[in-house]
């Protein structure tokens, strides 16, 4: 038990879940969940039971409990103040997907782990999936060639009482399924194809009734030349059916298909070689949800670099800003009614703000 990593849960809503099964079968041999603290006592002292940790109170007594590393998966629109709060207090963090609402916050965050030599990592669990692995390697090993289009397609179902609670869906504390669903695709999509140089979208509350949008869709033109297509939605019915990404390259055909990114769908080249017929045999994965397999593989990645005294993560806050950035983009091109470029940093004013004035 003293060569185990402490880690502390700060939030116990519905990703939790997946946190509590990776802490409890994938992870026990390097690290022990030792405090957990949510608002709500009922599903804390249940988590906390499961993991054999302590229930604490808030962000004073994860602190106090002394934890090595500390997930930070609170609402979104929380995340930049609660994940900073720690750093202050020299802890290192974890934050799920989005590192912040605000690209600002990100900054500090990023700022503040730099300046204390601490880690501030963000969840990105996709890149982790064999899927994903194998076709970046084919990106970066030039096997697609020149890319000609590429695209990302989120076909998931959330129903009305998802929104129904005090944060979903609202612009203060989380956005609509860009900023909270669809963002592991696009961080994906930007990540396989960008850098992204300008979007227009436009998004609608189709099916739910929400402040943000439950459908979008967007055209995207790569640094590249490429052009790209978004399309997200959680009123499909009756349940997750696709998340999906394609790439069309000079070289070859590839589409990474399942529930969460996590089948090889297509991978045809122009000239295989003898293993590409065991491609989709050799990296794809069975998952039971839409959160996918990458969270051990992520999280033992960043406990790796803490136990061996190293704050460069897979992705930290930085580069979590990249996919944050790109869905402000998205936003504002929905509010300014056209094409907006990445390179002038565009903003939303309505994403981690609130409701524009009627």
């Amino acid at each position: 038990m003293t060569n185990l990593v402490r880690i502390g849960l700060l939030g116990c809503g519905r990703v939790s879940r997946r946190y509590l099964e990776v802490f409890r079968d994938e992870l026990n041999d390097i690290a022990k969940v030792v405090a957990v603290a949510d608002p709500v006592a009922d599903r804390t002292e249940s988590f906390a039971r499961e993991l054999g940790a302590d229930v604490v109170q808030g962000i004073e007594g994860i602190a106090a409990a002394r934890p090595n590393l500390v997930c930070v998966l609170t609402e979104s629109g929380n995340h930049g103040k609660h994940a900073l709060a720690l750093l202050e207090q020299g802890v290192n963090v974890v934050v799920e997907k989005p590192v912040t609402l605000l690209p600002a916050e990100g900054e500090r965050l990023a700022e503040q782990a730099r300046k204390r030599g601490l880690i501030c990592a963000v969840v990105k669990q996709n890149r982790y999936n064999p899927a994903m692995r194998f076709l970046r390697q084919a990106v970066d090993t030039g096997r697609l060639g020149r890319l000609v289009t590429a695209g990302v397609r989120v076909h998931w179902c959330r129903e009305q009482g998802y929104y129904d609670d005090p944060w979903h869906g609202r612009w203060a504390m989380d956005g609509g399924v860009l900023a909270q669903q669809a963002i592991h695709h696009l961080d994906a999509l930007q990540w396989l194809a960008g850098p992204v140089d300008a979007v227009c979208a436009h998004g609608e509350a189709v099916l739910n009734r929400l402040e943000a949008e439950d459908t979008a869709v967007a055209a995207v033109r790569f640094a590249s030349g490429a052009l790209g297509t978004i399309e997200a939605t959680t009123s499909a019915r009756p349940r997750d059916f696709e998340a999906s990404l394609h790439l069309v390259g000079e070289k070859a055909l590839a589409k990474v298909g399942g529930q969460a990114l996590n089948r090889i769908e297509t991978w045809s080249p122009v000239t295989p070689t003898p293993d590409d017929a065991r491609v989709a045999e050799l990296h794809s994965q069975d998952v039971p949800t839409s959160y996918g397999l990458g969270h051990g593989p992520y999280l033992r990645a960043v406990i790796e670099a803490f136990r061996a005294g190293r704050t460069d993560v897979p992705v930290d806050a930085g580069e979590g800003l990249r996919a944050l950035r790109f869905v402000h983009a998205l936003y504002a091109s929905m509010e300014r009614g056209g094409w907006v470029r990445l390179s002038d940093q565009p903003e939303s004013r309505r994403l981690g703000r609130g409701p524009l004035p009627s």
